[in-house]
């Protein structure tokens, strides 16, 4: 169905229509129009002004460039060698000093070449204090210098395992009370496969 158009309004209808229009006060009256004397006037926009004066722009930079370099290389721990030499002079220097260079005889040797960690410390306990009770000063503990390891595992394994356990052993109950000095042995009596263990005097003992 077609919409009729709106009929256009009678005289009378339009002139009532004005008279009331004329009684009512606008809800939002219409902004005056600028007259022929005062023309729009362009809005100004904010412009920002740089001050020549103000800090310097950043210098270009690198990160990590104030970092201490570092070496190249794993930090590994030091070996057993290493930390023994190291380690401070508890016997008489002199003594000391000779052992180092072959020049004293261990009184009994032990050798742990081949044995298992579960297998050696109970004999190594046993070794040191019998040699201890009898009066012994000077015993050389031997390990061997032990196999490279095949290197499938995700953690490598150090080189003679038994060779790195045992200072440990000296230096721990019941053992580090009797044990007074260990030190690699001299090449002629097994270099870095063996170990001097110089030990306390014992009590009543005139050697």
């Amino acid at each position: 169905m077609a919409r009729r158009r709106p009929r256009a309004l009678r005289p009378e209808e339009e002139e009532l229509w004005q008279r009331v229009a004329r009684s009512l006060t606008p809800m939002h009256p219409a902004r005056p129009h600028p007259g022929p004397e005062e023309p729009d006037r362009p809005v100004k926009h904010d412009t920002v002004k740089h001050d020549p004066t103000g800090p310097a722009p950043l210098p270009e930079f690198q990160l990590g460039q104030s970092a201490r370099p570092r070496a190249h290389g794993h930090d590994l721990a030091p070996s057993v060698t290493e930390h023994l030499h190291h380690a401070p002079v508890r016997m008489d220097r002199k003594q000391f000093t000779r052992m180092n260079r072959g020049k004293l005889t261990p009184e009994r040797r032990l050798d742990l070449h081949g044995m298992t960690l579960a297998e050696a410390h109970p004999e190594l306990i046993r070794f040191v204090l019998t040699s201890h009770a009898a009066g012994k000063r000077l015993v050389l503990v031997i390990t061997g210098k032990g196999r490279d390891g095949d290197g499938m595992g995700p953690i490598p394994t150090r080189r003679g395992i038994l060779r790195h356990q045992v200072p440990h052993w000296l230096s721990a109950p019941p053992l580090g009370a009797v044990v007074l000095q260990v030190t690699p042995a001299h090449r002629k009596h097994g270099g870095e496969g063996a170990f001097y263990v110089y030990l306390r005097r014992a009590p009543g003992s005139t050697g």
